[in-house]
């Protein structure tokens, strides 16, 4: 059955808002070595909601192709994109803003790539891509 307009626009909200979810859960454990702040603080920016918003249809379409295949190679792919998606949208953004919100934090790490991804932070996208399957999966029954 055909979900309507609103049950997408519903969907994509809930990705959105589990992506800054995420987020601010993973620059607060991040930021605990270095600050040694206990109260754990932590950040996000709305600039990101268009991104994380575009995870549902992005497995929508993707999903149902890769379904047959181990999660090791679902998984890779979905760091790939959570790469691209993250680089493509921080060069949107410097080109608007002139700089992407996030680049400050990652300026200096030996891990980055024009300080738009952090490639140390594979594994977090890998567990994130886990969870939105997991979502996904949910919702679609």
């Amino acid at each position: 059955m055909l979900m309507g307009w609103r049950s997408h626009a519903f969907h994509a909200a809930l990705f959105a808002s589990l992506g800054v979810s995420f987020e601010v859960l993973f620059t607060s454990l991040m930021d605990l070595p270095s600050a040694r702040d206990w109260r754990l603080r932590g950040y996000t920016y709305l600039w990101v909601m268009p991104l994380y918003a575009s995870v549902y249809p992005l497995l929508g379409w993707l999903y149902p192709r890769l379904a047959p295949y181990p999660f090791s190679a679902r998984g890779a792919l979905y760091t790939g994109i959570a790469f691209s998606l993250e680089f493509l949208g921080g060069l949107a953004l410097r080109a608007a803003l002139g700089e992407a919100p996030w680049e400050a934090h990652y300026r200096g790490s030996p891990w980055t790539i024009d300080d738009l991804i952090r490639l140390d932070y594979a594994p977090a996208c890998l567990a994130a891509g886990w969870a939105y399957e997991r979502v996904y999966r949910l919702l679609a029954g």
